[in-house]
């Protein structure tokens, strides 16, 4: 009892310790016009909507809703904003939004410091875990790109390559495999993704599989957002400072509950997996 009587009761400051943070992107954040059609509310009419990310020709391609620039902006206000997404290093360059610190990018392969820099450390260990999949990353890349130049087949299929030190030199290496499909048909990828194991020996073991609206990804176990955001936790950001984080995936679970709260976008897959 004396020490609970000790513990001090709580007093307003006006010094203010900014949280951090951590933020998924796509359908968090924004979204396509075509998802904000089916939304059907006033603050997503035409009017309303800030144009947040352009396609290859520099077109606007993403938007935020009225509520969604407000959310924003009091989150470059109020917080130290850490970007992470699957989005590689020349998809974020897309993104006209303004970021000043971390980012985990590529589901979690890569890790740009504040000043856009790579993180050597990090890049380092995953040269380590993704250089013994090569091999196999390639036999499914020759897979897919012969599959997809037939007259029948409806997959859009993309390697993400980056560059990783070992070390000592830069290689180029294959992250992760992408496939969409061209009539934004999801249970043909959901069908897709129950086939998977059976293309390559131990599948299973190396490699694991998400699907999300018209995206399908062939992941290594070492990618994921979950890994890069508990590098971060545990090495570069001030455990003093409270952490908290939205995401829309069911993919994007595991790295918001190391955070202190998390949320979820009231639209979205982890909305329709767990509605009220």
């Amino acid at each position: 009892m004396d020490d609970v009587m000790t513990i001090p009761f709580f007093k307003p400051s006006a010094d203010i310790i900014k949280p951090y943070a951590l933020m998924d992107l796509d359908d968090t954040l924004f979204q396509t016009q075509r998802k904000i059609d089916a939304w059907q509310v006033p603050t997503a009419e035409p009017e309303h909507l800030v144009c947040a990310t352009v396609n290859k020709q520099n077109e606007p391609l993403s938007f935020m809703s009225q509520r969604q620039a407000t959310f924003f902006n009091w989150l470059l206000n109020s917080t130290e904003l850490i970007v992470v997404t699957a989005r590689d290093r020349s998809e974020i360059k897309r993104v006209k939004l303004p970021f000043d610190s971390w980012q985990v990018l590529t589901h979690g392969a890569i890790i740009l410091t504040a000043d856009g820099q790579l993180l050597s450390a990090w890049q380092q260990h995953m040269h380590s875990k993704l250089a013994p999949l090569q091999d196999k990353l390639n036999q499914l890349s020759e897979l897919f790109a012969s599959h997809s130049k037939s007259e029948q087949s409806h997959l859009v299929f993309t390697p993400h390559v980056d560059s990783f030190n070992n070390g000592s030199v830069n290689e180029e290496l294959t992250i992760y495999l992408a496939i969409k499909h061209a009539q934004k048909d999801h249970q043909a990828l959901v069908e897709l993704a129950k086939k998977l194991p059976t293309l390559i020996r131990d599948f299973e073991q190396d490699f694991y599989v998400h699907v999300n609206a018209n995206n399908l990804a062939i992941l290594p176990h070492a990618v994921h957002k979950r890994h890069a955001v508990q590098f971060l936790l545990d090495n570069h950001l001030d455990h003093q400072r409270p952490s908290f984080g939205f995401g829309d995936s069911l993919a994007d679970l595991p790295f918001l509950q190391l955070l202190d709260w998390y949320g979820m976008p009231s639209r979205g897959q982890m909305h329709e997996q767990y509605p009220s």
